[in-house]
């Protein structure tokens, strides 16, 4: 017989109804005379109840259930004895007296106990996956994912965006992340590539006429990985026709809007904030910004130029900077705690910072006796450093300034308890650079990727001066996170191919590794640009975790393991010689 309700549905209203449950047990207390179970599925718990009055041949099923045992019951919805209701579950008002009880599979010990506290190691519960999923924690997370797919599909299809799949198996186009090769047994000796993202299809789509296209797809990297990273991760790809970067604004806003009011039920600030890249280099040190708490980065250069102290005015006569966080009421730090943070500075490929604790007068610190009384308090005026307050202060190149000060500034956000609980800062970044220049590669490298077209009023730089050159691309950020990232792309071929010339991809190359787009960008295509979701990150800020293991069914580890198929694994020579591979070192 089928199950006529889930275990967690029922209430007082179902007094006296008979009705059948099947799932897992979660606990089982013996108390004598009776004896109590906790069955459990994925919608909650039930409390069975089971009478020696109903006859041994079930007491004494019963008393063999252990835990994770799958059992299907029939019995009667009955309300709880005064006293014994428990409010913290929704079916605590109710418990089902037990008439039949089938067991449906045993299960022998579990490595670890089914529980959201679970004390298991996180190895032990990647092992055991199917196990971890039916933690409670891990089954409301997926099914938040499930939402905000829905959301998602739901939002694009009233605005007549269609979902159209582009192939797993692609050319490689290395232009980036390292891509995953499969070899073909057929073509022996070739090979073909997992996408890094849906990029030149998603482009090409455009060209065949879809203005408005999405896709809830799986990309893959090969890259060191990391709590916000994994080797496959999904995003939700976009792309529109005939539009500028304020219709795509338009868009991600609303559907934005409508994700926070679905998953959070929080009405989210529109239109939501706009920094340029410079703007959140300059004031946090990093292009991703956490908003949720102030504590900007100031330069101190123009105070400090014509100070004693050497460090300062040879740092600014060299072009570099002296930037300085204030941390309110941080006066109270301990040596030990200030030479805490020059450690956290230095393991970050730093110098040190420099602390002074504000007083009044003056600064506690070594570095004033280098600064008049006057000059201090033009310090303290100009960065709004009151007496109490502790200056954190570093002299450095301007970006190893801006890193230095932007990593110090979200330990002390966390360590302070700045950042409001529960809280969410949406903002958008723009205007970034075109291109940034690879020492060790000795040429300029796309910040974005290599099709994302330059800001028109900069075009004529691009021969002159490709390093001031600003994009059309932009980032939405969320507590820190880029959650998504897009830009408008080159749609003209002699555009395209200028910004190839200046990644030092030659025309034999570029025609090589991208020759199918670029046929097609001289056959008719339209203006056009997208933007790309880390749906894995979105849910795991949604769901208030900080891994994205924790909001992803079967996930790798930092090390790109499957701990619970143990994949990637060895294959046979058979294998290898059907595809024309041979190992190193591997005998014939």
């Amino acid at each position: 017989m089928k199950r006529t309700h889930t275990c967690g549905e029922l209430k007082g209203k179902n007094e006296d109804e008979k009705v059948i449950l099947a799932g897992w047990v979660d606990k089982r207390r013996d108390h004598g005379g009776l004896i109590f179970v906790d069955l459990r599925d994925r919608y909650g718990i039930t409390q069975l109840v089971f009478d020696p009055v109903k006859g041994d041949a079930l007491f004494n099923k019963v008393k063999g259930l252990r835990h994770e045992y799958v059992i299907q019951i029939q019995g009667t919805v009955s309300m709880r004895p005064d006293g014994m209701i428990n409010k913290n579950m929704p079916t605590g008002e109710i418990e089902v007296l037990v008439d039949d009880c089938t067991i449906l599979n045993a299960s022998e010990t579990p490595p670890f106990l089914v529980e959201d506290d679970v004390s298991a190691t996180e190895e032990m519960r990647l092992k055991y996956r199917y196990l971890d999923l039916r933690r409670k924690v891990l089954q409301r997370n997926l099914l938040m994912r499930h939402k905000i797919m829905n959301a998602m599909r739901n939002f694009l299809d009233d605005k007549e965006f269609i979902e159209i799949e582009t192939p797993f198996l692609m050319k490689s186009t290395p232009e980036g992340a390292r891509d995953f090769l499969v070899p073909s047994r057929i073509h022996k000796g070739r090979f073909y590539a997992l996408p890094q993202s849906p990029q030149t299809y998603k482009q090409l789509l455009m060209i065949s006429g879809f203005d408005r296209y999405f896709q809830i797809v799986k990309c893959f990297r090969d890259e060191d990985l990391r709590a916000d990273r994994q080797p496959e991760f999904t995003q939700l790809d976009m792309e529109m026709s005939f539009i500028d970067e304020q219709d795509i604004f338009t868009v991600v806003e609303d559907l934005m809007a409508v994700l926070f009011k679905a998953i959070l039920d929080i009405d989210i600030q529109r239109p939501i904030p706009r920094l340029t890249f410079s703007e959140a280099m300059s004031k946090y040190g990093v292009d991703k910004p956490d908003l949720r708490f102030g504590m900007e980065i100031r330069d101190i250069g123009q105070h400090v130029a014509d100070c004693d102290f050497k460090i300062f005015t040879e740092t600014i006569r060299k072009g570099g900077m002296v930037g300085a966080l204030v941390l309110e009421g941080g006066a109270r730090y301990s040596r030990k705690q200030t030479d805490g943070l020059n450690q956290f500075v230095v393991d970050l490929g730093g110098k040190g910072v420099l602390t002074a604790k504000v007083g009044d007068p003056g600064w506690d610190s070594s570095l004033s006796k280098f600064f008049s009384a006057d000059d201090i308090k033009e310090v303290n005026r100009d960065i709004n450093a009151k007496p109490g307050d502790l200056l954190l202060i570093i002299a450095d190149e301007k970006k190893n300034v801006q890193r230095y000060l932007g990593h110090l500034r979200l330990k002390l956000g966390r360590d302070e308890g700045l950042i409001p609980e529960g809280s969410y800062a949406l903002s958008w970044v723009t205007d970034f650079p075109l291109l940034e220049y690879d020492e060790d590669e000795e040429r300029y490298v796309a910040m974005h990727h290599p099709f994302t077209s330059p800001q028109l009023d900069d075009v004529a730089e691009l021969d002159q001066s490709p390093g001031n050159v600003k994009a059309r691309a932009y980032d939405l950020v969320l507590n820190g996170h880029e959650i998504a990232g897009g830009s408008i792309r080159n749609h003209i071929y002699e555009h395209q191919m200028k910004v190839f010339s200046l990644l030092k991809i030659d025309q034999e190359e570029a025609k090589e590794k991208f020759g199918f787009l670029l046929d097609a960008l001289k056959l008719g295509a339209p203006p056009h640009g997208g933007i790309a979701f880390g749906l894995d990150r979105l849910a795991m800020i949604f769901a208030g975790v900080n891994s994205l293991r924790d909001v992803i069914a079967f996930p790798k580890t930092t090390a790109a393991l499957s701990l619970m198929d143990g994949s990637p694994s060895t294959v046979s020579k058979v294998q290898l010689k059907e595809l024309g591979l041979k190992l190193l070192g591997q005998d014939d």
